[in-house]
């Protein structure tokens, strides 16, 4: 066998719907991870510097951000290991591999092993549908507070009192109704869509969505590869029993 034959074999036994959902993965959990990390410490500044004052009417808020800021840590690391174990499962179930190796035998340890990964991925599939959700959120309430200041910015526009355009992010239950001022009014509020955490803050929510949404794709396509590699397991198994008679 030459040189060229031997790495297109080799080349068959990749299993490339694990390589590219794990290179998928990896990406959206970065983006949502590192771009929603930021993106929560630009709100906070926002928020004590234009609609929340009194630092104890914020604590609460700021306390959550920061446990949310906690918990991508754990998310990033997580799925960094979860990432590199599917991808190393599909290594070892993938029928070309079977191919490669014709001494591979499957066990009930390794059946249990394959059908516990299809399992946690369906949950964790489950799961990223509700962040992908809940990161949608920040984006609609800065989209609205944009388009407020576009409106007002437009030349066809006919507003008589500008200053009472306003927006109000106590209706959305971000801080209390006492909570001073609680809301910005006319060029108050065109200032703050001007400034540069706005609208880096805005952007990075849209992206830290995105990246939700490429990690639900990616966990999909684990989904189907880690049921393919399941169903693989046990025909494989059948096979065994079948050959010992």
């Amino acid at each position: 066998m030459g040189c060229f034959e031997c790495c297109i074999k080799c080349l068959g036994g990749v299993p490339y719907a694990s390589l590219v959902a794990t290179i998928l993965c990896f990406s959206g959990v970065a983006l949502f991870c590192g771009c929603g990390h930021v993106a929560l410490t630009g709100t906070i500044s926002i928020l004590e510097n234009h609609f929340s004052k009194i630092t104890s009417d914020h604590a609460m808020l700021t306390d959550v951000i920061q446990l949310m800021q906690y918990v991508i840590y754990g998310i990033a690391s997580f799925f960094f290991l979860y990432g590199i174990i599917l991808l190393a499962e599909g290594f070892y179930t993938t029928s070309a591999v079977k191919e490669l190796h014709s001494e591979f035998k499957t066990t009930i340890c390794g059946r249990c092993i394959s059908g516990m990964f299809v399992f946690l991925t369906y949950i964790l599939g489950i799961a990223w549908l509700g962040v992908f959700g809940f990161s949608a959120v920040p984006v609609f309430l800065f989209y609205n507070m944009w388009s407020t200041c576009a409106a007002m910015r437009s030349p066809v526009a006919n507003f008589t009192n500008v200053d009472s355009i306003c927006v109000d992010v106590r209706q959305y239950g971000i801080i209390p109704w006492n909570a001073t001022p609680g809301k910005a009014c006319g060029s108050t509020l065109g200032d703050i869509c001007n400034t540069s955490e706005f609208y880096l803050s805005y952007h990075l929510y849209i992206v830290a969505c995105a990246g939700a949404g490429a990690t639900v794709i990616a966990l999909l396509i684990y989904m189907m590869a880690t049921t393919y590699n399941f169903a693989v397991l046990k025909f494989k198994s059948r096979e065994d029993c079948c050959t010992k008679f």
